[in-house]
This record gives C-alpha cells, structure tokens and sequence, in this order.
C-alpha cells in the first residue's frame, strides 16, 4: 500500500466516522454526553479536513471546475425550491 492509499483510506475512514458522530449527537439526549460526542466530532472533522488538505496539496484529491453556467442552473434550481418547498420563507410560517 502507498502513501496515497493509505491517506485515502484514513479519510474515508474518518468522513465515515464523523458522518456516525453526527448521527449520535442528533440522538444524544444527555448533554454531558452531548458535549462530550461533540468535542470527539470536531476532532474527528478536522482531522478529516487535514487529511483533505494535504491529499489535495499532493495531488492526490483533484476536484474538477464545474462550468458556470451550470452552476447558475443548480442554483436557480434549488432556490426556487427553497421559496416555493419550505414551510418558512424568509422567516415567515407559509
């Protein structure tokens, strides 16, 4: 195993570990517990993101430039979902 396998493996060992914190502090009902789950989380989530960081600094996680155009359409797209979807539209019950 390379070192590009291996950091790839830790980072999606850890988004599966911080996607299971976020399931357990929605569920936590103590909240020293809570506190404690939340603390453990954002470790977790910023080790992800350094884990993020330095595979995308080497080369190893490439995001692709999306055409602006396209984004223009998603946006569009999600915004009238949100005005005409969700029960509160600009703080005002709907």
């Amino acid at each position: 195993m390379n070192d590009r396998d291996f950091l790839n493996d830790v980072l999606a060992t850890e988004k599966y570990i911080t996607n299971s914190y976020s399931i357990a502090l929605n569920e936590a009902s103590h909240e020293a517990l809570y506190q404690d789950l939340l603390a453990v989380c954002t470790e977790a989530q910023n080790e992800q993101r350094q884990l993020y960081n330095l595979m995308f600094k080497k080369g190893w996680y490439k995001l692709e430039q999306e055409d602006q155009q396209r984004l223009q359409q998603k946006y569009q797209q999600f915004y009238n979902y949100t005005t005409t979807q969700f029960p509160y539209n600009g703080g005002q019950l709907q």
